[in-house]
């Protein structure tokens, strides 16, 4: 009789994921909402920037499936390319915050003394602080714009990732296998990047897709509040914007932006809770 070879880690966590249903609702929702952000040109049915006064604020028909707004372009046109730009303002900023984050606080973490000092009272000032005011405060500095944008959130959830990378590395710079690294003549910076980077990059890879979801909140708000990227671009947020002046008299103006950043948040928050199950050993079951 044939022996069965043990399952490794890698299996048993694909194993898991694939057991949840949550997760994989979250992954294709996540995977089609990618595909029309980068296929959106092609996608959107209409030039975004076109306008007709002639059919400005129709509701949702032919040939216009989902209306069009007060300048009489698409409504549908401007919510599949308004994709592209929410979704790459929150995965950049989440990935320049990751990055750096995890970088200061492995740092800060393993080599303690004055720099660790100095960066924990820097994180504990910066978190007093609601995220989006930092945000906003760092726009109203650098002026809106795409590029500004993505700055200001990014640094608005840097210390969040500080924090936490700082603590896993405290957690595992104790083990026995780093001990074991220095005795064997491995230098610090070579522990750092090979032995608490991989062993500390898990939960925060966790945290960070949950809060993707975030930063297309935060997005939206800031470019509500018209502190986004200027117009005739379209995101969701200034089209909720545009879109609340005529809300009495064609709500899909608001309607359709509004769901779009809903669906979304909704996948990533799924996609980060299954991530956070299979990572977990104890929540694998």
């Amino acid at each position: 009789m044939e022996m069965m070879e043990p399952e490794t880690e890698r299996g048993k966590k694909i194993r898991a994921f694939l057991r949840n249903k949550t997760s994989i609702v979250g992954l294709g929702l996540i995977v089609v909402i990618t595909l029309i952000a980068v296929f959106a040109s092609y996608i959107a049915p209409y030039d975004v920037r076109a306008q007709n006064l002639a059919e400005r604020l129709l509701k949702p028909g032919w040939p216009h499936l989902l209306g069009t707004d007060d300048f009489g372009r698409d409504n549908l046109s401007r919510a599949i390319l308004g994709t592209r730009i929410s979704l790459a303002v929150g995965v950049i900023s989440v990935l320049i915050s990751v990055f750096l984050g995890m970088m200061v606080g492995m740092i800060a973490g393993y080599f303690g003394g004055k720099f660790d000092v100095l960066v924990v009272g820097i994180v504990d000032i910066l978190m007093a602080f609601p995220t989006i005011l930092l945000s906003l405060t760092l726009l109203f500095i650098l002026g809106p714009g795409l590029s500004t944008l993505i700055i200001a959130i990014a640094f608005s959830f840097f210390p969040r990732f500080i924090r936490i990378a700082r603590a896993s590395t405290l957690s595992v710079k104790e083990e026995k296998y780093i001990e074991g690294a220095r005795l064997v003549g491995r230098g610090d910076w070579g522990i750092l990047i090979f032995h608490i980077l991989p062993n500390i990059s898990g939960p925060i890879i966790v945290i960070g897709t949950l809060w993707v979801a975030t930063a297309i909140r935060i997005e939206a708000s800031l470019s509500f509040l018209g502190f986004g990227v200027n117009p005739p671009t379209p995101t969701w947020g200034n089209m909720i914007r545009s879109g609340v002046t005529f809300l009495q008299i064609n709500p899909w103006l608001v309607v359709v932006p509004g769901l779009a950043i809903m669906v979304t948040v909704i996948a990533f928050n799924m996609l980060g809770d299954g991530i956070r199950d299979i990572s977990d050993p104890r929540l694998r079951g």
